[in-house]
């Protein structure tokens, strides 16, 4: 009536948002919710309208009654009739601004913003009245009235894909704080997922109404795969962005939606692990980052984090690994690389091999960072197989019928290869920062590990590949295995004056073997090849 209209509008008009806002009671529910009748989304129609009019009729009351104002300080109100209780605004749009009343405008931002509000919106077009909004919004009503068909159809159209969800997580949860969270793993991985500027797809709502799909603070950005929504019923509806990045609400929601998809997917790994597989291939990669960045939730992400190891082809978790330790291991051993298949022919695997001592294969980039950050599980420390330190003395070979008798034939005197050890260094130099002999190797005559301390050998490759070119390039310690028949061979020559230039050429051609085998450029491929080709002349 015209009390409303002289207390509410009649404030906006005189002096705007600042007198308005100064009026609020301070209590944030009442206040967002007047806010949302007769605020700040009222007065900005005059940064567009000539003049605006509120045509008013209060329900019991015969008498209506017309606002009008141009937005410059003033207003009038004055009698008028209505068939009916309610109100009509209408805006008179200046010149300038006529496409706000651009059917294909109107719709786009109903859609947008209003799609799930309950109240109809209509548009009055030419061929007719037409309903904009849906008013469907799937996460107010119970579990059990919505049927998968509905879940996949509001997912396709609130994540703009076309793949069937691999799970769906529906809750209220109520309390200090209410809200709703309707959410989705996809089944398949988005093309750009691993892109460092992607962002979560959890789009924010409050009571129904649409607020923004950019909120930082909702989602971590290793589940930047999750899609859905999350709709509060505690932010006021003209929160803005900057509101967002400190708000307790958010933070407390964020906490509970981390916790929760945690909690399904852990599971999801019990319960069905040919099902969480495919989503560990989906999705594994960005779900580590967690690992790395987020140490509030590191324990959560460990304990449902797979990996390939060399003991079977299915994936497993490192609670699992730990159960599968040998007796006098007490590492949990890994090897990073870029693919599976040439990890699983490293040379370095060869011992672990000979030893049934499972290595956990990594071939994801964050491998290798957030292993820095979670240097052991359950008290057993994490190594890479690539390290010097390893020493696998303690850890008994599985024995054939056979062992006994050839042992002591295998390798080749001791003495022998500490003088071909010797050789190896002078010949070779600065180009390694040592030469020892191994024992983690049973098939291939060399290899090559990271000295104590040094960085490991694929992490200093990768990081140069993305143009850290600043990283000196670290000599490595080459081993050589003494049960080898080359070794063996080379021993026996090694106190000969005249095989000399043979060893010092096979140690320069060992070690760029080494370095092939591990992805390494030769140092100089002439001479390489120089020195490949009077082996083979020598040998013909």
């Amino acid at each position: 009536n015209r009390d409303d209209l002289v207390e509410n509008l009649g404030t906006i008009a005189r002096s705007g948002t600042t007198a308005f806002l100064e009026s609020l009671s301070g209590d944030e529910k009442k206040d967002s919710a007047l806010i949302g009748q007769f605020g700040v989304g009222f007065y900005a129609s005059f940064s567009v309208a000539e003049k605006v009019e509120v045509l008013s009729r209060k329900a019991g009351e015969v008498q209506a009654w017309l606002w009008a104002s141009d937005g410059q300080g003033s207003f009038t109100i004055a009698e008028a009739e209505r068939d009916g209780p309610g109100t009509t605004i209408t805006v008179f749009l200046k010149k300038e601004d006529k496409d706000y009343i651009e059917e294909a405008r109107i719709r786009n931002i109903v859609r947008t913003y209003s799609d799930h509000i309950s109240v109809p919106i209509m548009l009055a077009a030419k061929e007719g009245d037409t309903q904009l909004n849906k008013g469907s919004a799937i996460w107010t009503r119970q579990k059990k009235d919505i049927s998968e068909e509905q879940y996949t159809e509001f997912y396709h159209h609130v994540g703009h894909v076309f793949d069937d969800p691999w799970l769906t997580l529906h809750n209220r949860a109520e309390g200090k704080i209410e809200y709703t969270n309707l959410l989705y793993i996809p089944s398949s991985k988005p093309f750009d997922l691993m892109n460092p500027d992607r962002k979560h797809r959890v789009k924010l709502y409050v009571k129904r109404v649409f607020i923004t799909d950019d909120c930082e603070g909702l989602m971590p950005s290793y589940l930047r795969f999750v899609r859905g929504i999350v709709d509060s019923e505690d932010l006021p509806l003209n929160v803005s962005r900057e509101m967002l990045q400190h708000n307790v609400v958010v933070t407390r929601i964020h906490n509970a939606l981390v916790r929760r998809v945690f909690g399904e997917l852990k599971k999801k790994a019990e319960k069905a692990p040919e099902e969480y597989a495919l989503f560990w291939d989906n999705f594994g990669a960005v779900l580590k980052e967690g690992l790395y960045e987020d140490h509030d939730n590191r324990d959560k992400i460990i304990e449902i984090a797979r990996f390939h190891s060399t003991d079977s082809d299915n994936l497993t978790g490192l609670a699992d690994y730990v159960s599968r330790m040998k007796d006098g291991q007490e590492e949990v051993y890994y090897i990073t690389g870029d693919n599976l298949d040439m990890l699983k022919s490293s040379p370095q695997l060869e011992g672990f091999r000979a030893r049934g001592v499972e290595v956990l294969l990594m071939t994801d980039p964050i491998d290798e960072f957030w292993l820095t950050s979670v240097p052991t599980y359950k008290e057993k420390p994490f190594m890479s197989v690539t390290a010097a330190a390893v020493d696998l003395s303690n850890i008994e070979k599985p024995k054939s019928e056979s062992d006994d008798e050839t042992e002591k034939e295998e390798k080749a005197d001791e003495g022998d290869v500490a003088k071909l050890v010797l050789a190896f260094k002078e010949t070779l130099g600065e180009a390694v920062k040592d030469v020892r002999s191994s024992d983690r190797l049973t098939d291939s005559a060399v290899c090559l590990v990271a000295g104590e301390g040094d960085m490991d050998l694929h992490l200093e490759r990768m990081l140069k590949l993305q143009g850290h070119m600043d990283i000196p390039t670290l000599s490595r310690v080459l081993e050589i295995n003494p049960a080898h028949p080359l070794i063996k061979k080379l021993t026996a020559a090694v106190d000969k004056p005249a095989k000399k230039k043979s060893v010092d050429d096979m140690a320069h051609l060992l070690l760029d073997q080494a370095k092939i085998i591990e992805g390494e450029p030769v140092t100089d491929p002439t001479a390489f090849s120089q020195r490949l080709n009077a082996v083979l002349e020598g040998g013909l």
